[in-house]
């Protein structure tokens, strides 16, 4: 596909249809781009918003259904609460993967930057969100490291302004329940707000399922000088953790979906994040901002991914502080800052049971890192004209570690082992010095519509894991942060009062990648390319039908010449594993007449293409299509009730594919399943 003409003549098709209607735009403000309410048809920067409304439709089980609304972005769902994340990006694995994406709870990340988890996304109450926000590409000056292909960004629910309280119970498939309760209140100077839910999941595989709670609690104060936010947000799950099946489309055979091959395997992870955001407008028309918060992580589970199977736990707790001046001069709006974080973290890893000389019993790795990040920026949008806004940023940041190991260095093999996996450096001290910049100029074509420019960079230093975590006797990892650059194209705005749409034409590259070679050493210096289209159009067909698109067409490669783990050619050029070319879902609903007033039946369809499995390009994965059904319904003032059925089709597919081990590998998707919710609402 020639992305770059296609993208131009949609561009050209839009402004022209956009020029005939005079209808207005209905504003939509956005909070992740500058951490405050900004009109988000003017941002010179690929965006998507999923409001409460979709939130609670879609009753997400697992965040990824819920995210199939986002153009661009594909959380690769494991067993349970698992998941692998790609946004304008292939699904990213390994060590540090997790860093190329910041996931944030009300623009704070969930995790210290260099401590990063692959299913970080679980500890946040996405099922209760007031919005969840995507910022696709590297980010704008107020987010570093980690925000280089986008940020995630779960905002939490404000205090409603009567007091309400909703309960809502539901069932499933496979001894499936969860109860969610809601509470919010305000008064002239105070408000509360309390979400929380309980989960418990029998798992349709053997030996699996999962228990999990989660608890948000927001105050809001406003006083005559200052205005105060203080939220909490806590997490617990208990996962029995279910494996990949292997052989060739195992997934289709009725007699092995239901196979755990590691009964044994476990996840337990609980996690805290509180902040108090104090704000308050100064004499010279400025206004400032001081955020302190507190962030602790603990994890422990079962590597059952590995043939020998160690236990691993690893957490940190962190103390930070974000500030930020804001002011006006003349048509130019400013934003300048300092971020810092200080976090200590540890992790060991054990087996239990020796496997080979290569592979013992015992500590394989026991160590603490203290971390300290650091950050300036400074952020500009000035109105060159009533049509043209120019942007842009710069941010410079440093992260330094400190690394203590608390058992022997070397190797964690006895002397007859040939080729010891394990090796646990010596105590040392990293650092690395990072910018950014980003530019972006906004052109409005008229009152509703707006095409954009934007050039923009990002980073993330090493994550802990990378340095600290070798293999193969290897002692020392020396590496660079990583790089890229992003360019793109975009336009958003509405031809009509009914139809609004986004689109989107990118071009990033990548630099000093870290991967693990073919000799199982963590380097930097792999270069990958990214291009593609992304898009959502919105239709409202009358006052009662509505249809939605959102969809990716893209290609991530490798582009340049490395010795990868796991490759037996010269990959440069080759698709990414894991990276399809195109995805996307849509969605047609309609608003109908229930006994206790108009209700939503939303029919929608999940499409995943093909996508090769290794770097060699050489093991693929054929892609599905679902269609999932889901209902709300009013049954009074008070009582709501829910159906939504998965799959509805009952196809047979896989979550996410996997060729390791001279192995294909399947997550195997749910098949057919329905879930009922009843509610109940007192207040509002």
């Amino acid at each position: 596909m020639d992305y770059a003409r296609f993208a131009a003549s949609v561009l050209v098709a839009l402004h022209l249809a956009s020029a005939a209607s005079a209808d207005e735009l209905t504003e939509t403000v956005i909070v992740t781009a500058d951490r405050v309410s900004r009109d988000a048809l003017d941002l010179p920067l690929s965006w998507s918003l999923i409001d409460s409304n979709a939130i609670d439709l879609t009753a997400h089980v697992h965040v990824n259904e819920v995210m199939q609304r986002v153009a661009g972005a594909w959380i690769s769902r494991g067993n349970g609460q698992e998941s692998l994340t790609a946004l304008r990006s292939p699904v990213l694995t390994g060590a540090g993967s997790c860093g190329a994406f910041l996931m944030a709870w009300d623009s704070i990340s969930l995790r210290a930057p260099g401590f990063c988890n692959v299913n970080q996304l679980f500890d946040a109450n996405t099922e209760q969100a007031a919005r969840i926000e995507v910022i696709k590409g590297p980010a704008t000056a107020l987010y570093g490291s980690n925000a280089m292909h986008g940020v995630i960004n779960v905002l939490s629910a404000a205090p409603s302004e009567s007091s309400t309280h909703r309960l809502s119970l539901e069932a499933g498939p496979d001894d499936y329940y969860r109860g969610k309760y809601a509470f919010g209140t305000s008064g002239d100077r105070h408000g509360l707000s309390l979400r929380l839910n309980g989960t418990t999941d029998g798992g349709y595989k053997e030996d699996s399922g999962f228990d999990q709670q989660k608890l948000n609690l927001r105050h809001d104060y406003r006083g005559d000088i200052w205005t105060i936010t203080s939220a909490l947000q806590v997490a617990n799950l208990n996962q029995e953790t279910s494996g990949f099946i292997t052989g060739f489309e195992a997934y289709k055979d009725e007699d092995r979906k239901g196979e755990n091959p590691n009964p044994e395997a476990y996840r337990d992870a609980r996690s805290l994040l509180a902040y108090s955001r104090a704000s308050r407008e100064l004499d010279n028309g400025t206004s400032l901002s001081l955020t302190p918060y507190l962030r602790h992580n603990e994890m422990e589970f079962l590597q059952h991914f590995l043939p020998w199977q160690p236990t691993e736990e690893n957490g940190h707790r962190s103390l930070g502080l974000r500030s930020e001046l804001r002011g006006t001069l003349g048509s130019s709006d400013w934003i300048v800052g300092v971020d810092l974080d200080y976090t200590e973290g540890w992790l060991e890893e054990i087996q239990d049971e020796p496997f080979s000389p290569n592979q013992p019993a015992g500590v394989h790795y026991d160590y603490d890192v203290d971390a300290l990040n650091a950050a300036t920026f400074g952020q500009l949008e000035h109105e060159l004209s009533d049509r043209w806004r120019l942007s842009g940023g710069l941010r410079l940041e440093y992260t330094g570690y400190d690394y203590q190991n608390n058992t022997g260095d070397g190797s964690a093999c006895e002397p007859e082992a040939t080729a010891c996996r394990f090796f646990r450096p010596a105590d040392r001290s990293d650092h690395f010095s990072d910018w950014t910049a980003n530019l972006g100029l906004a052109y409005a074509l008229n009152d509703r519509s707006r095409l954009y420019l934007r050039a923009a960079s990002g980073f993330r230093a090493p994550q802990t894991t990378e340095l600290y975590r070798l293999q193969a006797g290897q002692r020392v990892a020396d590496l660079d942060s990583e790089e890229i650059i992003n360019l793109e194209i975009g336009v958003r705005g509405s031809l009509a009062a009914r139809f609004s749409y986004q689109l989107s034409a990118f071009h990033m590259h990548k630099d000093e990648v870290i991967f693990q070679d073919a000799d199982r050493q963590n380097v930097s210096g792999a270069e990958t390319r990214h291009y593609g289209l992304e898009g959502r159009m919105d239709y409202q067909l009358d006052d009662n039908w509505y249809s939605a698109v959102a969809f990716t067409a893209a290609r991530h490669t490798y582009d340049s010449t490395i010795r990868l783990l796991g490759s037996e050619t010269d990959i440069d050029g080759n698709d990414i594993d894991t990276a399809p070319r195109v995805f996307g879902s849509a969605r047609i609903g309609r608003n109908t007449a229930f006994p206790g007033g108009m209700g939503l039946a939303e029919l929608e369809w999940v499409y995943m293409d093909s996508y090769f499995l290794d770097p060699d390009n050489q093991h693929e994965y054929e892609g599905h299509s679902l269609l999932n059904l889901r209902i709300r319904a009013p049954l009074s003032q008070r009582w709501e009730a829910g159906l939504r059925v998965t799959n509805l089709t009952d196809e047979d597919y896989a979550e996410r594919a996997d060729f390791g081990f001279g192995s294909y590998r399947y997550f195997v998707g749910q098949p057919l399943g329905a879930y009922i919710e009843v509610s109940y609402q007192l207040g509002g």
